[in-house]
């Protein structure tokens, strides 16, 4: 499968054009998409337009950057001028945003060619794309499973071949989990590294931007457009933005990683045990040295995570009313207008989150859960901060076990909770993060998953490329 470095030299050499591009993935998605529900809004008619202008641009000799021309996708929470943007929910099934968010904007000033908005769980609350207003999504090595979630639509459309790269969101997983359930590169970077500018938050202070892509140069290209400070997001680190594809292709050897066995223990699956160890050895083999460590916090913070988590949703979503956004319901008075509004707006999974952040933050519980899982956190991130003077990356599963079937958690919240009990730590440190496919475990793919320390992108890259290199063979 193609992927966007390969495509863009194809596009600089005049091997091929952007329209053949375009259409080709538009093909692919005609092919795959009653099937797998990648898409919860397609652009055919705009992407045409946007690859011969893009076309037009390079006969000139004026291609704006090596994405110049290449399809892409956006997640449905991340604000697209103009263009329908729902996060997946009925109360904002026909919003039409004035603004695109700042990755957006940046992508679009590299040329590169929106095919679509994916689809996710609604407000990005879910690890499976099943709890979406609008269907769930399935996952392209085997449809009867889950694509994992929220940015299940954003993996589906790169690992269908839908589209050459795709942007979706993380507040504990939601990139990384679907990338290792559809075998493809899913980054999170380090909290701030990337603006939220026009992302429709979830947990402010976990949300993040993040990519989803082929392999795992085309992860620190993409990256290396979307990162860098921003005066629309205060939170927005100001440090300048690294060669991200320069440490990617500068490779691994002579670094240091640890493989904290907190991450190998209960609810592992073994064969995905037997491959974090598989990829570790491979590591030490190509130049790599391996050192212990621990994380003894780690077993507490999926405890920690859905308490902050839903708090920060119980505000944030609090704008979504009938008043200001969505549909208004008919009512005798305002207190009931917002009942049966949010009532009828929100899908089960958001009214639980809501419903539990309201609950840890009211008087007489907020000192017992919502301020000591704050502290927890603070635990975490020193620990983490602590295992980074030792080691450069850590190695860890990206995800307890395999993709699981659709409808087999939807009925178990804690279930589907525990697909991201190998993801949440790094959002709650702020750490970079990336879930590089190894080798497929009854052809279903596993996620090897990398942490670094904050802002050390270019030490996770340089990893991450030599354990692309050899883990999946």
């Amino acid at each position: 499968m193609e992927t966007l470095l390969e495509a863009a030299l194809r596009l600089g050499r005049g091997e091929t054009s952007s329209q053949e591009l375009v259409r080709a993935s538009l093909d692919r998605v005609a092919e795959r998409e009653e099937e797998l529900h990648a898409f919860l809004t397609l652009l055919p008619e705009s992407a045409i337009e946007e690859a011969q202008a893009s076309d037009r641009r390079r006969a000139a000799g004026q291609a704006m950057s090596v994405f110049d021309g290449i399809p892409w996708s956006a997640k449905d929470n991340l604000l697209t001028e103009g263009v329908r943007t729902t996060a997946a929910s009925r109360i904002l099934g026909d919003y039409l945003p004035p603004y695109s968010a700042t990755a957006v904007g940046r992508i679009e000033a590299q040329g590169a060619v929106l095919l679509g908005k994916t689809n996710l769980d609604e407000f990005a609350m879910g690890s499976s794309t099943e709890y979406s207003a609008f269907g769930p999504s399935r996952n392209p090595v085997d449809p009867t499973r889950v694509p994992g979630g929220s940015s299940g639509g954003s993996a589906v459309a790169v690992a269908a071949g839908m589209c050459h790269f795709a942007l979706g969101s993380e507040t504990g997983g939601s990139v990384r989990q679907p990338a290792a359930f559809c075998g493809v590169v899913g980054v999170k970077p380090s909290y701030g590294r990337v603006s939220r500018y026009g992302l429709i938050a979830f947990a402010s202070s976990l949300d993040q931007i993040g990519t989803l892509t082929r392999d795992v140069r085309d992860a620190a290209a993409l990256l290396g457009v979307i990162a860098g400070g921003d005066p629309m997001d205060q939170t927005a680190s100001t440090a300048p933005a690294q060669d991200y594809l320069a440490a990617a292709r500068e490779g691994g050897k002579g670094l240091t990683f640890g493989v904290p066995p907190e991450y190998l223990g209960e609810g592992v699956a073994p064969e995905v045990r037997a491959e974090v160890e598989r990829a570790a050895g491979l590591l030490e083999r190509h130049g790599l040295t391996r050192r212990d460590v621990s994380l003894p916090h780690t077993p507490y913070a999926l405890d920690a995570y859905y308490i902050i988590a839903p708090a920060e949703a119980s505000s944030n979503l609090a704008r979504f009313d009938g008043m200001r956004y969505g549909p208004r319901a008919d009512a005798q008075d305002l207190a009931e207008a917002y009942r049966r509004s949010r009532g009828q707006g929100f899908g089960p999974e958001v009214k639980r989150r809501i419903l539990l952040g309201t609950y840890v933050l009211s008087a007489g519980y907020y000192d017992t859960y919502y301020l000591q899982a704050q502290r927890l956190r603070t635990l975490l991130r020193d620990e983490f901060l602590q295992a980074f003077r030792d080691v450069d990356v850590l190695l860890t599963p990206t995800t307890p076990t395999t993709a699981f079937r659709l409808g087999e958690n939807t009925q178990d919240p804690l279930a589907m909770y525990m697909a991201d009990t190998l993801t949440i730590p790094a959002n709650l440190a702020g750490l970079p993060a990336i879930s590089v496919p190894g080798r497929p475990v009854g052809g279903l793919p596993v996620g090897l998953q990398l942490m670094a320390a904050p802002l050390r992108e270019d030490l996770m890259f340089r990893v991450a490329a030599t354990l692309e290199e050899v883990a999946a063979r």
